[in-house]
């Protein structure tokens, strides 16, 4: 606008000196516009020299007026935080990874816990079968019991009927001789007696005898089974106690895989955390030192803007000056 109205007053001077024929009062209207431009000169210089002024102090309260600040400091902490980050998301991959392991061996020990659960299943199953099996081994011992009791009953009473029929037999043989000493010899009973008693002992003893093996026999299977039983329910009760032990280590172990994650995945979130906030922190520094950085720009290229206006302002009055002393000359 000064340049303007410089040239604008000196294209109205170059009319005037065209137009006008007394040469005095030109050079003293001349005199007089080129006192009020070296005033105005003189102003824009004061007000120049003020601006330089506050602009080397504020280049002294915030950098060096000649080199342009260094943001090194910047960049090394920049990096240097960068390089935080990139550990960061190492330790989280390497704790999500952990995460991923410790997930698949607790997937694993849930297989084998299953299983395990699936073999106690089938024992106690094949426990509840052979529960039936040896209740019926203990009623067949208990029969056989019976059995051998009235056996053995039966047999006392045969043996006390044959003693009294071998009494009722020698008390009629006593009679017989008594009453016919002088008969005929008759058939001798007392060697007939003696042959049915023979006989009937052999009866009874082969009797005998077959009841005892056969006894024998049953018991000793009865024992057989009850002891293939004791020792199918010993060695299931050792599978139950050693799949209960198993079971017990295996919860033991899950527990603490499951502790395990708790705890990683607390850390995880509280690093998680804590690298946020601390990246927040650095977004928040970078955008302070970023929005300084467009201030100070915006700031320097005002300051270069008003100073190219003041060159072109100060070039323009040179040029003025300058014609000014030609149109004297």
């Amino acid at each position: 606008g000064v340049g303007g109205g410089f040239t604008r007053a000196s294209a109205g001077c170059g009319d005037g000196i065209l137009l006008a024929n007394n040469g005095k009062a030109t050079m003293q209207n001349l005199n007089d516009r080129l006192a009020s431009y070296l005033d105005k000169v003189r102003l824009l210089e004061g007000d120049n020299a003020d601006l330089e002024c506050k602009i080397r102090e504020w280049y002294a309260k915030v950098g060096p007026s000649c080199e342009p600040r260094d943001y090194s400091c910047f960049h090394k902490e920049i990096e240097d935080l960068q390089n935080q980050i990139l550990c960061a998301a190492m330790d989280t991959n390497k704790i999500l990874l952990n995460i991923d392991n410790n997930r698949m061996t607790a997937d694993d020990f849930r297989v084998k816990y299953e299983t395990e659960c699936g073999l106690r299943q089938n024992v106690d199953a094949d426990i509840c079968n052979l529960r039936p099996v040896l209740d019926q081994l203990a009623s067949c011992k208990t029969d056989l019991q019976l059995q051998c009791e009235a056996l053995t009953e039966e047999m006392c009473c045969l043996k006390t009927n044959h003693e009294e029929e071998m009494n009722c037999l020698r008390k009629q043989a006593t009679g017989d001789v008594s009453v016919e000493v002088n008969a005929c010899p008759g058939p001798d009973l007392r060697k007939i007696l003696e042959d049915l008693r023979c006989q009937y002992e052999t009866l009874m003893e082969r009797n005998r005898k077959e009841t005892e093996q056969w006894y024998a026999c049953k018991v000793e299977e009865v024992n057989l089974e009850v002891i293939t039983s004791s020792q199918e329910i010993e060695s299931s009760n050792k599978q139950v106690t050693e799949l209960r032990r198993q079971l017990q280590a295996l919860e033991i172990n899950v527990q603490a895989q499951l502790t395990m994650k708790e705890n990683l995945e607390s850390s995880l979130a509280e690093t998680e955390c804590r690298y946020n906030k601390y990246l927040a922190e650095l977004q928040n520094q970078i955008s302070c030192v970023e929005q300084r950085l467009a201030e100070i720009r915006a700031e320097m290229e005002c300051q270069n803007q008003e100073y190219k206006t003041l060159l072109d302002v100060k070039c323009r009055l040179e040029q003025e000056i300058q014609t000014y002393h030609c149109l004297l000359e």
